[in-house]
């Protein structure tokens, strides 16, 4: 069922967002820290370029957190792993090495402040309406400072992380832990996210309206309670 864009819905209290790729620019930023990574540990010598070294870095990484989310894989393997796959195809075998950037990684990322184009507006119009909160998979060290050092931190009442909660979306105990903190009720609450699996359906199973950050286009036919392309768009909704 597509809903009226223009028809506001004044029966959400509670607004949850997912945080990388949704708010933070997770891509542009992570390119940025890998960039600086290469030039520290004059990773030239192994990799042709840093894009080279960012692109691989992205596909391991991606595998390796799927690994994660699915209990596979502990937090500490993966923050030096995903480094040492990475190193080893292009011949440098050190786990020293991979655990050293591994640790460099998580201290320069939260420090970047790229956010998603029309962050500020969107979150500027909704905290004057609603209680905003944050769910998010990321590890809980890394994702308070990234929204203290982009300065958005102080829209949001909760930031609900996997490892305070002990779940990762799309478990439904992730989006019950939020809510209890929160003393939201899942009739008055809406998840905002850019992943179709873990942030709408998730929500989506635990009985929560959602809306689906779309950037890409990309094709899908799941039924969700709204889509938009543009983070600004969410005003017309909410």
């Amino acid at each position: 069922m597509i809903l009226n864009f223009f028809f506001k819905h004044n029966t959400y209290k509670h607004i949850f967002f997912d945080l990388d790729r949704t708010l933070w620019d997770f891509e542009q930023n992570m390119r940025d820290a890998l960039a600086e990574i290469y030039v520290n540990h004059k990773l030239d010598l192994a990799f042709p370029n840093p894009d080279t070294f960012i692109d691989c870095f992205n596909r391991n990484n991606h595998y390796l957190w799927d690994k994660y989310l699915k209990g596979e894989l502990t937090k500490e393997v993966l923050r030096y792993k995903r480094f040492e796959i990475t190193l080893a195809e292009y011949g440098i075998e050190s786990k020293p090495l991979a655990e050293t950037i591994g640790d460099e990684y998580l201290t320069i990322m939260p420090l970047k402040t790229a956010l998603i184009p029309g962050t500020r507006e969107t979150l500027d119009y909704l905290a004057n309406r609603y209680k905003l909160h944050v769910i998010s998979n990321g590890f809980k060290e890394v994702q308070l400072p990234k929204l203290q050092r982009s300065n958005i931190d102080k829209y949001f009442e909760w930031v609900v992380t996997s490892e305070h909660s002990g779940f990762h979306k799309p478990d439904k105990r992730a989006f019950g832990y939020a809510l209890s903190k929160a003393n939201a009720r899942k009739g008055e609450s809406i998840m905002i996210g850019d992943d179709l699996e873990i942030d709408i359906l998730g929500a989506k199973k635990f009985g929560m309206d959602q809306i689906y950050f779309n950037p890409k286009c990309n094709p899908h036919q799941a039924k969700v309670t709204f889509e938009v392309r543009e983070l600004v768009e969410i005003i017309k909704i909410l």
